[in-house]
C-alpha cells in the first residue's frame, strides 16, 4: 500500500477538525504534514473523483469533505487511492518450468497460494469496510486530547482565532509561523493526528 493512503486518511481528518465549509488549499494541507504538495494534490484528486472530497478551482480553492466522515470508509480511501483491483496478483507460476512437464488437470482446481490470499484480502477488506473515518477520529482524539482544537489553531480557524488571511503586505502566517522539526515537538507543527 502506498504512503498516498496514509496522506489521504490524515488529510481526511484534519478537513473534519477544521469543522467549517471552507475549502483548504493542496499547499496547506502539505504544509501541515511536511508533504510535497505536487504529490499531494494526485492523492486528493483522486478522493474528489471517489466522491470523498469535493475541489473547488481556484485562488481561494482547495478541497472539502463532501460527506461526513461516518459515511466514508477506510476501503472507501484504499480504493480511491490503489484502485479497486486486489493486491495480490496470481500469476500462475506452478504452470511453467517444473509445473510444465505435468498434466494439465492439476491446474484445473486453483492455486493453493492465490487461494489463501484471495481469503487474506477478503478478511483485510473487511476490516477496512467496517472502520469508518469517524471511528479513525474516535481512536485518534482518544490518544491526543485537544487534538482538533490544535488543528484548528495551527490552521487559523476555529471560535477564538484570527481569520487565516494575512493583512495585504505582510508575510502570510504560515511563514511566519516557526517550523518545528520531526521529532522537537515544538508548536510550530500541526499535532499529530494520532
Amino acid at each position: 500500500m502506498s504512503e498516498g493512503v496514509e496522506w489521504a486518511v490524515h488529510c481526511c481528518l484534519t478537513l473534519a477538525w477544521l469543522e467549517d465549509d471552507r475549502p483548504v488549499s493542496t499547499a496547506r494541507l502539505a504544509a501541515g504534514y511536511e508533504l510535497p504538495p505536487a504529490y499531494l494534490n494526485k492523492q486528493l484528486q483522486a478522493l474528489a473523483k471517489a466522491g470523498i472530497l469535493t475541489s473547488t478551482p481556484g485562488v481561494k480553492g482547495g478541497f472539502r469533505l463532501a460527506r461526513p466522515l461516518d459515511k466514508i470508509t477506510l476501503m472507501d480511501v484504499v480504493t480511491a487511492i490503489e484502485g479497486p483491483d486486489e493486491a495480490f496478483q496470481c500469476t500462475e507460476i506452478r504452470q511453467r518450468g517444473m509445473g510444465a512437464e505435468g498434466p494439465e488437470r492439476r491446474f484445473r482446481v486453483p492455486c493453493a497460494v492465490a487461494s489463501a490470499m484471495h481469503r487474506a484480502e477478503l478478511a483485510w477488506r473487511r476490516a477496512l469496510a467496517a472502520q469508518t473515518l469517524a471511528d479513525v477520529r474516535a481512536e485518534a482524539e482518544g490518544h491526543v486530547p485537544g487534538l482538533g482544537e490544535g488543528i484548528q489553531r495551527w490552521y487559523g480557524r476555529g471560535a477564538s482565532t484570527p481569520s487565516p488571511a494575512a493583512p495585504a503586505g505582510s508575510a502570510s502566517a504560515a511563514s511566519r509561523r516557526p517550523r518545528a522539526s520531526r521529532t522537537s515537538g515544538a508548536s510550530g507543527a500541526p499535532p499529530a493526528t494520532g
